[in-house]
């Protein structure tokens, strides 16, 4: 008898967990050391660059954000701009990835319009430091293309999509559908990030977009053909402003999450500033059960800016303003508090 209880005793420990919760956040850029006249680095060596959210940020089974940096302490290929008006190259240091390691950082995408400001010197040294720090990441081709990894009994696969050289591409569909079926065969929940979508426009046209010439995809049309393919959760970037948040096949999928950390020269006025946290919980097949949006904005001057928690709640007002707007059918809603619920 008391064999038989310690097995079930020990089953029951090592058992999946029914349900799982996952944090995002928008794009993170701790701080600049390039050029080296020009820095942008936090007081402190940016250790409260996430002081005032990090006990919600390691509230969740799955932490991750849009890593808008490479991770390189000098050297490197640094792009060559042809418009120097929208140039920006963002080189972070190495040290750094301490901070999203204490904030409790499990994942992060390396897809995105930065990820190659320094050539392949950067994109490798960047999976370096993340890997020795223990953070997954997913989002460079061939490389990089994806991540898998359990815990608590539920098996992960992860995969991040940008329209930009040396990521894994979302304008190649019929890779992506196979990135994403493969992972869905082996994995209870599939993770997908996409950088996509025209910078700082808030709507959701479900058309493709554009920006400065280039072609940033039709997110609409990306999230269902994703989630068709097996994705469970659907995570935006790109535009560096909120966007709407959505539901399909009783999948979640938060469009775009903007700027969360943006230690640097770009601009973080109106909506820009805005950098919500959103926290969802999902059986252990990733369907949506339910969830919480954050209201935080980003304050400080350049060089000392970080997240803060907005008692205005602005950030839920705006979220659930678009979602209304953008998606009226969509199967969930927000209230004013945050809470964000399948609708009966």
């Amino acid at each position: 008898m008391k064999s038989f209880i310690f097995l079930l005793l020990a089953a029951t420990a090592f058992a999946a967990k029914d349900t799982v919760s996952f944090i995002a956040v928008g794009d993170i850029m701790m701080g600049m050391n390039y050029p080296e006249n020009e820095q942008y680095l936090p007081p402190q060596d940016g250790k409260l660059t996430f002081a005032e959210v990090q006990h919600i940020l390691r509230d969740a089974d799955i932490t991750m954000g849009n890593l808008e940096a490479v991770l390189l302490d000098s050297g490197g290929n640094p792009k060559k701009c042809i418009d120097l008006k929208y140039c920006y190259t963002f080189r972070t240091p190495e040290r750094y990835v301490n901070l999203l390691v204490d904030a409790g950082f499990d994942l992060v995408s390396i897809a995105n319009n930065h990820s190659g400001d320094f050539g392949e010197p950067g994109r490798k040294r960047t999976q370096e430091v993340l890997k020795k720090a223990g953070i997954g990441f997913a989002g460079h081709k061939e490389t990089a293309e994806t991540y898998v990894f359990e815990k608590d009994g539920i098996r992960y696969g992860f995969v991040a999509f940008a329209p930009n050289t040396g990521t894994v591409h979302l304008h190649d569909t019929a890779r992506a559908k196979q990135l994403i079926s493969e992972l869905k065969a082996k994995s209870d929940i599939v993770i997908v990030s996409m950088h996509i979508g025209a910078e700082y426009v808030t709507n959701i046209t479900r058309k493709y977009e554009t920006y400065i010439g280039e072609n940033r995809g039709n997110p609409y049309a990306f999230v269902r053909m994703a989630i068709d393919a097996g994705a469970d959760v659907v995570f935006g970037h790109g535009p560096h402003v909120p966007r709407a948040f959505d539901l399909y096949k009783g999948k979640f999928i938060a469009y775009s999450l903007g700027n969360f950390a943006t230690n640097a020269n770009m601009r973080i006025t109106g909506l820009s500033g805005h950098a919500p946290i959103v926290k969802i919980k999902t059986d252990s097949k990733g369907n949506f059960i339910e969830g919480e949006l954050f209201s935080v904005i980003q304050q400080g001057e350049k060089g000392s800016r970080r997240p803060f928690l907005d008692p205005t709640g602005a950030c839920i007002q705006n979220i659930k303003e678009l979602t209304e707007t953008d998606f009226p059918e969509t199967g969930i809603s927000i209230n004013k508090n945050g809470k964000i619920s399948l609708k009966k």
